[in-house]
């Protein structure tokens, strides 16, 4: 028989013999996990009053999250602020928009995108070290995040981060690829700029609350168990009330605490549906699942994003809202941009951009040709003799990118050698030049010698 455990019962450090249900379904905390003032707060801001345990309480000493020492208040350092080198990316990015070289935009795109993800890194450290995040700061670095986007939309969602990248900071990088997809799904809406930034927030800070938990709960190579499944779902509680701690917006508060609720109410924490869920959460929850299904783990294999792109449009017992939905596939295509593909007539292709109004025929670099200028083919597929068949496995998608690099290496050492070529023809001419010049000195010095002497 279970036993009701009233809020005003929870108390610091305080642990329960069996899980603490929030409801039938939903484990509060799990067994012999302690009580934080997290969350305590998180409880009390959502009037959470009562509570049910089959067993009774524990006096303390089970292995529960270890409570984080606090800094002093009075210690204070610099707000991180975005590098100087992201500022010159984007600049190279405006300079060579003019040349516009794919392969060279990419690189710039890839230099930002990385400068980006260092700029995350440095929120969560200093909110890790400091409990400070600069809500100003934040949003001149998002405006400018936004509009990097915008304008490279089709180079960004080209890039992959390596399944040994993710593994080394699965925060950071899962942060910076779901904000990306966020912010281009927010683009299709046509949310206001204003709007924008609040979402790119808001998704940028999502997972802060999973640093009050410890970290070998979301960087364990193994699945987790149900009361590690358990403590992990805390996390979105725990991100409002930092939120709330550092006065951000409320919409930006909601927007974390429910980028795990599900349409048909079977998310968490609260079971909200449909119009309860915010914006910024309907979007954030189709931008995360996305990158998860693609994200490789040490316990499960990444799969496609055509895959996930399936598996989203399919919307498995209507978690989703279907307008956010819709938004992804009109801005990555049922091929997504960055997806290699094999054609009908033979042929295999990158997806590089999406065709308006038409996401099933999307616009595709061919590999290993040019057009007549020396830039990479790029022609638009169709139902007809440019016909998408399907996307390349993992091993296929290997192997050509091991083709793209021996070809790019192959003509990189074309160029040095003509540059070289070039320039030992140059060598060749200027001394041609130099001899020509010193025989008509000595022939002009020959001929003003003075001959009467020899009169």
């Amino acid at each position: 028989m279970s036993t009701t455990i009233t809020f005003e019962e929870l108390k610091e450090n305080l642990t329960f013999k069996s899980d603490l249900m929030l409801d039938n379904e939903f484990v509060l905390l799990p067994v012999t996990v302690s009580v934080t003032p997290e969350l305590i707060k998180a409880l009390k801001e959502w009037n959470f009053t009562e509570f049910q345990c089959e067993s009774g309480i524990s006096l303390g000493g089970d292995i529960g999250v270890e409570a984080k020492p606090q800094e002093d208040s009075e210690t204070k350092t610099a707000t991180p602020t975005v590098t100087d080198s992201v500022k010159t990316a984007l600049e190279n990015i405006k300079s060579e928009a003019v040349e516009n070289s794919d392969r060279t935009r990419l690189e710039s795109v890839q230099e930002v995108y990385q400068e980006y993800m260092k700029y995350i890194n440095s929120v969560y450290t200093h909110y890790a070290t400091h409990k400070k995040i600069s809500l100003d700061e934040m949003t001149e670095t998002v405006k400018d995040l936004c509009i990097f986007i915008r304008e490279n939309k089709r180079y960004v969602l080209r890039i992959s981060p390596s399944a040994e990248a993710r593994n080394k900071n699965f925060l950071v990088i899962h942060s910076m690829r779901s904000t990306v997809l966020a912010i281009t799904i927010g683009l299709e809406l046509h949310l206001a700029l204003s709007k924008l930034i609040e979402l790119g927030i808001t998704c940028i800070l999502h997972e802060i609350g999973m640093l009050r938990l410890p970290p070998q709960l979301y960087m364990t190579d193994k699945p987790l168990s149900a009361a590690e499944k358990a403590q992990i779902s805390m996390h979105p509680l725990f991100s409002c009330n930092i939120l709330k701690e550092q006065n951000f917006p409320l919409s930006i508060q909601l927007g974390v605490l429910e980028h795990h609720e599900k349409e048909n109410g079977q998310g968490y924490p609260r079971h909200l549906s449909g119009e309860k869920i915010s914006t910024y959460a309907k979007i954030i929850s189709v931008a995360c699942s996305f990158e998860a299904i693609t994200a490789p783990r040490a316990y499960k294999t990444e799969r496609t994003t055509f895959d996930a792109m399936v598996e989203m449009l399919k919307n498995p017992n209507n978690q989703y809202d279907v307008t956010v939905i819709k938004a992804l596939l009109y801005n990555l295509s049922l091929y997504p941009i960055g997806a290699y593909v094999y054609l009908n007539n033979g042929k295999i292709g990158l997806v590089t951009d999406v065709t308006p109004n038409n996401p099933k025929n999307p616009m595709v670099q061919l590999i290993n040709e040019k057009d007549s200028d020396g830039s990479p083919k790029t022609i638009q597929t169709d139902d007809g003799s440019n016909k998408i068949i399907r996307v390349l496995s993992k091993e296929e998608q290997a192997d050509v990118i091991k083709s793209i690099q021996l070809q790019t290496e192959a003509e990189k050492e074309r160029e040095k050698q003509k540059k070289q070529k070039i320039a030992q023809e140059n060598s060749l001419g200027n001394e041609y030049m130099n001899g020509l010049k010193k025989e008509r000195e000595a022939e002009n010095g020959f001929s003003s010698v003075d001959l009467s002497a020899f009169d």
